[in-house]
């Protein structure tokens, strides 16, 4: 009894140690699932940040670059310069044609009323002068009428005269007879030779009226023909008159082409001033200059690309989880990634989206499997992980880091 006491402690001893090591083992086992359960873990994440091309608006030679690579920039920060001349140029130009532009169209507006005035004035001066015409026509009518008239009475009083000087022409020739018988006296023969002469004098003068009249007849005449023409002159010029109100709005349509043209040259002008500051390109947010392929002296071209920025302040993070891992995972779920370039050091965030398809849907070529003869591949997709505010002031998270990425879905 006394030899088996020692053995039987030891046993007891040992069976204690080895239920003490399994107690100690599910304890851990306990504490590791614990800690594991309810948690989704992926080493194939990485961080991303937008990569903002910068490409030049226009073109031009490069005279000064102020950045240079990996350099953090402010927003507004001029990147590249271009040389502006060629664009002041065409600034000064186009201020130049939109004065010119303006000046013709309130010239072309003040010519409206000035038109319209001239119109109606001219209108108003063809119609007197078409009554003015008609009016000397109608006197000129008279006159032609009292010259005929004139006319038919001198020769009528012509024919008259002409018998009577015939008459005392007989009447002479007979007396010249009688006087040689002496049947009448030498005395009464004289009368009528006197008589005759007179009646003579007076067809004379009654000929010598009938061609004034005759004048005055071919005067009237040519009066009432200038009286016509005139008349037709005037009626051409009130036609002429008529046509103001076309020419008013002839005007009128010049003015608002030339209104056109200032709206034309208005809306050139912002152009060519946002071409002059197109040509210094600068930072549209804060970040890293990155990628910069421009040199000074190099002749750009319009949307080159020249350089871009990555803005680290709006990191995230992508991570791959299989398929399997999804059953407990949404977003708004807390999630820890540990960086392994900085020693494990953890950066809190929480999921905020998980993507519509898995990474191989957007692969380049698609598998395409044929049914029952394939082999199951667990497929993995991605989970946008946003860092909370603050888990990185001093941007040390690059793009294209890999992180572990561990996702608490209690």
């Amino acid at each position: 009894m006394a030899d088996e006491t020692p053995s039987t402690s030891s046993r007891t001893r040992r069976l204690s140690a080895i239920a003490g090591i399994l107690v100690a083992a599910v304890v851990a086992v306990g504490i590791w699932y614990w800690l594991t359960s309810g948690r989704e873990s992926t080493d194939g994440a990485q961080v991303h940040a937008h990569a903002i091309r910068v490409a030049a608006r226009v073109g031009g030679t490069v005279p000064n670059t102020p950045v240079s690579d990996n350099q953090q920039v402010e927003a507004g920060t001029v990147l590249v310069e271009l040389d502006p001349r060629d664009y002041q140029v065409a600034v000064a130009k186009a201020r130049a044609e939109l004065a010119d532009a303006e000046a013709s169209a309130a010239a072309a507006q003040s010519n409206v009323p000035i038109t319209a005035t001239a119109a109606s004035s001219n209108v108003t001066n063809a119609q007197g002068s078409v009554e003015q015409a008609r009016g000397a026509i109608e006197q000129t009518q008279k006159e032609l009428d009292q010259a005929r008239a004139r006319l038919a009475s001198s020769q009528a009083h012509v024919r008259e005269v002409e018998a009577n000087a015939a008459k005392a022409a007989r009447d002479v020739e007979r007396l010249r007879g009688l006087l040689a018988k002496d049947e009448v006296s030498q005395q009464q023969f004289d009368a009528t030779v006197a008589a005759a002469d007179a009646q003579r004098a007076g067809v004379d003068l009654a000929r010598s009226q009938a061609i004034e009249a005759e004048a005055g007849v071919r005067v009237a005449e040519s009066k009432l023909s200038q009286s016509r023409a005139g008349a037709l002159q005037a009626q051409a010029s009130l036609k002429g008159a008529q046509t103001g109100p076309e020419q008013v709005a002839a005007m009128k349509a010049r003015a608002s082409a030339a209104d056109a043209r200032v709206m034309q040259a208005r809306a050139a002008l912002p152009q060519t001033e946002l071409n002059l500051e197109y040509t210094a390109l600068k930072a549209p947010m804060k970040g890293i200059v990155s990628r910069k392929s421009v040199e000074i002296g190099q002749v750009v071209q319009p949307g080159q690309p020249l350089m871009a920025i990555i803005p680290l302040d709006t990191v995230w993070v992508t991570a791959n989880f299989k398929e399997t891992q999804l059953a407990e995972m949404h977003a708004g779920q807390t999630a820890i990634v540990t960086v392994d370039a900085y020693g494990g050091r953890q950066f809190r965030g929480k999921i905020e989206s998980i993507a519509a398809a898995t990474g191989a849907r957007f692969s380049l070529l698609p598998p395409e499997n044929a049914t029952d003869n394939f082999v199951k591949v667990v497929q993995r997709v991605p989970v946008k992980i946003v860092l909370d505010a603050g888990q990185d002031p001093e941007h040390v998270l690059r793009p294209g880091m890999s992180v572990v990425a561990t996702v608490s879905t209690r």
